[in-house]
């Protein structure tokens, strides 16, 4: 029998789960080693918002409650009430499973897997190909200079591929044959990796604005490969474009113009400089790409207002000390410019001239990701995640519908559907005695983790004005102070939720949960059925049915699709499916689906002591379960992404190298360029070398 996997430990400094410790200062603030934002008790938080949020009455009450009924063998290569929800029969832990076929596999996912490891390159199944399609501080822009690290300057920066590459996005171009343009977010900088001789308490200017540089979107044509799946970039390309830490930005929606967001430098309230810490993101039926701005409060200094500390944001100094240089990271001195981050943002890769947008509406928190469908009669629906431990995740339901075609009045019809509709946050309830939920992952008598749950409204924006569904709180106070809005309603405290993204083919939601080492500890949340583990370093997939399968339902079903961990852990489940046949998995993040409805899971941090990987799970049929990893990432690497095509897979290889101790002059990775060269993140693609689809 196949023995446990050795589980990492916890090094005096380090993340609890498999993250380095270097990973949690640079990426997150050390969210993870701070107080949880999140010590609400879910029926009442008057005490944080007195003092913090004025009192205003609701506006338009009957104009909002119309809007509202209307819109309810590995080869590797360096380099309603919830009674009213629809029940999932047999989609639990309970089964449904018949005997899996003899076959090679689900149809997508018909290759030998990886074997878990900690090599420094990507791995890849036997039979497939892989190349590097662009690198941190390679040119896209007209007259940026090839990428030199002794010489970097923040102007050859903004002119080049940012750093630390996360969500990924391909659309098609007209009328250029082969050719597509990819998008790509920037999350973060390490320092440490990126400059020699850094001095963490002694940023220079250069060094910070290089920084700025670094961070935000990149939009870059690339052209594919005839008889393989290797895209290469077009440099120079019209359409290329970098937006960054200094970019002007448009903000939208009923905070925008509000007092809570007019600065010093914008009475106006409505212009933004720069976006940060977008992680995730998705790409909109109309063509635009949408991305979240996660770990944003680790870039504001001295802080003291109980609003601020429900974000996390600090009362001392930062890690990267912005606020010596622009005054607008130091909230003592800035106070709103805090209130300005933490959105959706929008870009159209199509216009390198158009403004991006930040849209007040879908709420403000640590945004992991932005899924977009479409209803029925043609409006969006977003799902988005809270990234903290014991926060929420939410959904928005516009009330107008996209227009097709792609006129100049279309275009800038679709760019506003996201100011007009309703924001609603989950509360999910179990269908078994609380008493059977005992913390260890041990199944209710019921035989699955499972049960119902609603989406309560927040608020509505109309053409006419915005109402908040908060008591308490206007509606530009739930846009901007979102987390205390569904901290009054009672949302469910999940084990920090991430990605969100619904099945092309089944309608179905799936919400990746990374993990939460603080539940059920004492004065934290205990475990719940949504969240059955105490101190859960692996985490979870849930998956949702809206009622009657309608995107803009407000009731649904949900159960426990996957939980994560080594398969020989009786705690764990993959859907039923034999737990001998599948690959083990720990900390899911980022989910896509390929076009046969499989499930693509990348993970962040895997606890279990081999390197983060992607993974792809059937989610139907006599395969449901079926869990098969298909790549890992080098040491110290997080996989993001993915993109999943017919004949190619993508992925965003984030933060190579980034291991406790590492610097420029003593690397921990000599990914991607081998000994001798700087570590860098880099996309990757990977495809099978007979040009065939993939996994097929």
């Amino acid at each position: 029998m196949r023995k446990l996997l050795p589980l990492i430990g916890t090094p005096s400094g380090s993340h609890p789960g498999g993250r380095s410790a270097m990973t949690c200062r640079f990426r997150c603030g050390d969210a993870c080693f701070h107080e949880v934002p999140n010590t609400s008790s879910n029926e009442y938080v008057g005490d944080v918002i007195a003092g913090a949020l004025s009192r205003r009455s609701m506006m338009r009450a009957a104009a909002v409650v119309t809007v509202a009924a209307a819109g309810a063998g590995a080869v590797g290569v360096a380099g309603a009430p919830s009674a009213q929800a629809a029940p999932v029969a047999g989609r639990g832990h309970g089964g449904g499973h018949g005997k899996p076929s003899k076959s090679r596999g689900a149809r997508g996912l018909r290759f030998t897997p990886v074997a878990p490891n900690t090599d420094d390159v990507v791995t890849v199944p036997e039979g497939y190909r892989q190349d590097v399609v662009i690198r941190w501080g390679e040119p896209i822009l007209r007259g940026a200079p090839a990428f030199d690290p002794e010489k970097q300057t923040a102007e050859a920066q903004a002119g080049q591929f940012g750093y630390n590459n996360d969500f990924l996005a391909l659309l098609p171009l007209r009328g250029e044959h082969g050719r597509q343009v990819l998008v790509a977010n920037h999350e973060y900088t390490d320092e440490v990796l990126m400059f020699r001789g850094y001095d963490p308490d002694n940023p220079t200017r250069e060094q910070v604005e290089i920084a700025w540089a670094a961070h935000g979107l990149s939009a870059v044509v690339v052209e594919e490969e005839r008889g393989s799946g290797k895209l290469t970039p077009v440099t120079r390309h019209r359409l290329n474009r970098r937006v960054t830490a200094t970019t002007e930005f448009r903000l939208t929606g009923p905070a925008a113009g509000s007092d809570l967001v007019k600065t010093s430098a914008d009475r106006s309230g409505r212009k933004v400089l720069g976006t940060l810490n977008n992680c995730s993101g998705g790409t909109t039926p109309w063509g635009t790409t949408l991305h979240g701005e996660e770990n944003f409060n680790q870039y504001f200094a001295n802080s003291s207002r109980a609003t601020d500390k429900r974000y996390g944001i600090g009362t001392g100094a930062t890690e990267r000390k912005w606020e010596r240089f622009d005054k607008r990271f130091d909230v003592a001195r800035e106070p709103n410019e805090v209130h300005r981050f933490g959105y959706v943002v929008e870009l159209d890769p199509y216009d390198p001239e158009s403004t991006p947008r930040k849209h007040t509406l879908l709420g403000r928190f640590k945004h992991e990701a932005a899924t977009v469908r479409l209803t029925h009669d043609g409006r969006p629906v977003v799902y988005t995640g809270d990234d903290e431990r014991f926060d929420y995740f939410y959904k928005f339901v516009g009330s107008k519908r996209m227009r097709h075609g792609n006129s100049r009045w279309a275009r800038e019809h679709n760019l506003s559907l996201l100011d007009e509709g309703t924001l609603y946050v989950a509360k999910l309830s179990g269908d078994s005695p609380a008493i059977e939920i005992d913390g260890t992952g041990k199944l209710p008598r019921d035989g699955e983790f499972d049960g119902s749950g609603r989406w309560i409204p927040l608020v509505t924006a109309t053409e006419d004005g915005a109402v908040s569904h908060v008591d308490g709180m206007s509606a530009e106070e739930v846009c901007v102070f979102t987390r205390l809005a569904g901290d009054k309603v009672g949302a469910t405290k999940m084990d920090r939720p991430e990605d969100i993204e619904p099945s092309p083919t089944t309608g179905k939601v799936y919400v990746a949960l990374t993990n939460n080492s603080n539940r059920g500890k004492a004065g934290y949340a205990g475990p719940d059925e949504a969240n059955p583990r105490n101190s859960n370093k692996h985490g979870h997939v849930l998956e949702l049915t809206e009622r009657w399968n309608r995107a803009d339902a407000t009731a649904f079903a949900w159960s426990l699709f996957l939980v994560a961990g080594d398969p020989e852990d009786p705690a764990t489940y993959f859907a039923g499916f034999p737990k001998d046949r599948v690959s083990p998995i720990s900390c899911p993040d980022n989910v896509a689906f390929d076009d046969h409805g499989n499930l693509w899971l990348s993970t962040d941090g895997n606890a279990l002591g081999t390197h983060d990987g992607l993974f792809g799970v059937a989610t139907k049929g006599d395969r449901r379960g079926e869990l098969k990893q298909f790549l890992t990432v080098p040491n110290g690497a997080e996989t993001c992404g993915p993109l999943i095509q017919d004949r190619r897979v993508l992925v965003a290889v984030q933060h190579p190298g980034e291991i406790d101790g590492a610097s420029v002059e003593e690397p921990a990775s000599t990914w991607p360029d081998g000994p001798g060269t700087l570590v860098r993140p880099a996309v990757v693609a990977v495809w099978r070398a007979d040009g065939r689809d993939i996994g097929v």
